[in-house]
Order: structure tokens, then sequence, then C-alpha cells
């Protein structure tokens, strides 16, 4: 498991392009029957990326627990968000197998003990992007299609940011301890997200990038409001995005995300809005 330190708003100022990168981007979350996952110490949230192919993956795999979170069983003080982005597949929590379709999501409380990913077609593999965040008491697994998810409908054409956000695990459509997440997918033609932007002081926040074309980017935008940077994202990439950064991009065409946030609250709309007129 790869370890991310918080990293400091006036250290961050002066970071290099590579040190941006090094600390703030994911990559490589979907390799054919292996589990990739990055432990950011900003509140401890997991992001995780599982592809089965030719076998079965099971949550724990090839990760010492006691080593890495100091429990006995991965979901033990945790709980745990996913999205399929690939093929068809299920996931196999205690016994009980949820079928997911592409773009479908599954919400698994803490507690749960054995956790089986698998993908319907070995050529054609599911790709589970996976979110997990410390947790305090057990909620009820959910399965979500996308067609039970909160549907907001943002932007418009003329600010090239027209798109739709789907809400999965949000309070108006299932419990969890402190775990938001996502879907956000943009109309053809625009390239923005989450301008105009904001910042949450209480709560941070993971975007992971997709839908791209082999030679399509996002230049996604971060740090405080008037010290702006950006990082080049690729296709199925992600961003750590600390409490003080703003969170945008501009992608060189349309393309869909998903965020996922943990913190203080669970209240989609506490966020602390950023005037354009102030952002250098």
């Amino acid at each position: 498991m790869i370890i991310r330190e918080p990293s400091n708003s006036k250290d961050a100022k002066h970071y290099t392009t590579q040190r941006l990168r090094e600390e703030f981007l994911i990559q490589e979350l979907f390799n054919p029957d292996k589990i990739s996952r990055t432990y950011s110490h900003i509140d401890r949230i997991i992001t995780i990326g599982i592809c089965p192919s030719e076998k079965a993956l099971h949550l724990d795999q090839d990760l010492d627990v006691s080593k890495a979170l100091g429990t006995s069983s991965f979901l033990e003080r945790r709980e745990l968000g996913v999205i399929n982005v690939g093929g068809d597949g299920s996931i196999t929590v205690d016994g009980k197998s949820y079928t997911l379709k592409s773009r479908d999501g599954l919400y698994i409380g803490m507690g749960a003990k054995e956790v089986i990913f698998k993908s319907d077609d070995a050529k054609l593999p599911a790709k589970f992007y996976t979110l997990s965040a410390p947790a305090h008491r057990t909620y009820p697994t959910v399965h979500i299609d996308i067609t039970k998810a909160k549907q907001v409908p943002m932007g418009d054409m003329d600010s090239a940011n027209k798109r739709i956000i789907f809400q999965y695990l949000h309070p108006e459509v299932l419990d969890t301890c402190q775990l938001s997440m996502g879907l956000t997918t943009l109309e053809k033609g625009c390239v923005w997200n989450t301008m105009p932007c904001h910042t949450h002081e209480r709560r941070m926040e993971v975007y992971f990038y997709f839908d791209l074309p082999e030679d399509g980017v996002v230049f996604h935008l971060m740090g405080e409001p008037t010290e702006t940077r950006h990082i080049v994202v690729r296709n199925e990439e992600a961003i750590i995005s600390p409490s003080w950064s703003i969170h945008s991009g501009c992608g060189s065409t349309s393309y869909s995300f998903i965020w996922g946030m943990v913190g203080e609250n669970k209240t989609f709309t506490d966020m602390d809005h950023v005037n354009i007129k102030e952002i250098k």
C-alpha cells in the first residue's frame, strides 16, 4: 500500500511539477488481477483500484492488514464505497453476491469480513473504483445502480460546464458514517468541472477522472484560491485534494469523474465558494 503524508498549504506553493504529482496524483489504479491501494494521512482515506480478470480478488489480498491498519480485517473499523467503471462484475460480501454493471455502485458497512471481487468476462474486466474511510458504526450494505442515485443537473453550455451529478453515497440515498461518493458526467462539448470552484475546510476530497480518450487530458486545478497550481491528469487517474485546496478541472474533451469526500460531515452543500474574480 502506497502511503501519502499530508502537505502543508504554505509548502505546496513551492512544489515543482514533479513534486505536485508525487504528493497528489494517483496513477496505475487498474492492473489486471491486482489491487492498487493508496493510503492518505489526510482523513485516513484509502483510494483503491480493483481489476479482477482471470481470478477473483479479495479486498485484503496481498496486504498485511494488522501492520497496515492495526486491525484483524480490512473493514473491522472502516466502511467502503465502490463504483464500477469497467465491464460487468460482482462483489460478494460475507456470502451475499451483488451484481455490478458499469456505473453501478455498492456501499459496504463496517464489520464485513470477506469481500470478493469478480469479473463476468476476463476480456472485458470490471474496474471497481473504491474508497474507504474510518467508521464508527455499522450501516447495511446497499447496492446503488445509477438510476437509484440522486441526480442533480448543473451548469450550462455557455460556460462549457453543463453536467449531471449522480449522488450515490449521499444522506438522501443511504446512510454512511462519513463517506460521501458520486459520479459526474459532462455533456458533450463541455470541459469544465466545478467552476466556479470552492473549498471545504471541513472535508477533503478525491477526484477520479475517466471516460477520457488515450490522447485526452484534464488540467486539474488545485491550491489555495489565490495560489493555484495545475496537474495534468490522464484517463483513470485520481487526485488527492486537501481541504485547503480548490478542486476543479478543464479537459481537452468531455469526460466523467468520481468524487469522494470524508471529514466532519456529509452535507454536500457545505462548501466555501470562491468568487471567480478572486482566483489567481
